[in-house]
Formats: C-alpha cells, structure tokens, sequence
C-alpha cells in the first residue's frame, strides 16, 4: 500500500510545512519527505504519531477502507437519498 499521498494529504489538511510536522514526531524533515514521496516507508510507530499530530484518524479509517473523497460522498448518497441534492452538488465541485 503506498501511504506517501495520504500522510502529505494529512499533513496539508493540518497546515503543517514539512519541518514543523518533523519537529512534532522527533524525525528529519529529509524523512518526512521520503515518506511522502514513496521513497521509505514510515514505522507504524512514525505512521501512528503522523495520523495523531495532523489529526486526521477519520481520513486514515476511510483511505484503509479504501475509500478517498469521492467515495465517500457517493456512499452516503447512496445510502442517505435525501442528501442526493447535496451531494449532486458537492460531487460537481470537485
């Protein structure tokens, strides 16, 4: 599974630069580039503390779920009809 995308969605969710980030999990900033570019994988430890300080376990639980953005939209189109409207519009704005 590549985590790169989804730990630099985080960490730009949080309106972190990649030397603030490091500086919170104790690591370089070199290394939070790795990881996000693919080229090392983080430590479920480094992993774990990423999620806790960028504070986006609910994109976490839905990326292991397989599901980004859109997916989740259409799920809850799905399965709420009376959010079609809103949905319908929110899809059309991505």
């Amino acid at each position: 599974m590549k985590f790169g995308a989804i730990l630099k969605a985080c960490r730009d969710r949080a309106g972190l630069s990649q030397e603030e980030l490091a500086y919170q999990l104790h690591i370089n900033q070199s290394d939070v580039s790795k990881f996000e570019n693919g080229t090392k994988e983080p430590p479920i430890s480094i992993f774990q503390a990423w999620i806790n300080n960028t504070q986006a376990q609910e994109v976490m639980v839905a990326y292991l779920c397989g599901l980004d953005g859109i997916g989740i939209l259409q799920n809850l189109i799905d399965v709420l009809p009376e959010l079609t409207t809103v949905g319908t519009f929110i899809l059309n704005l991505l």
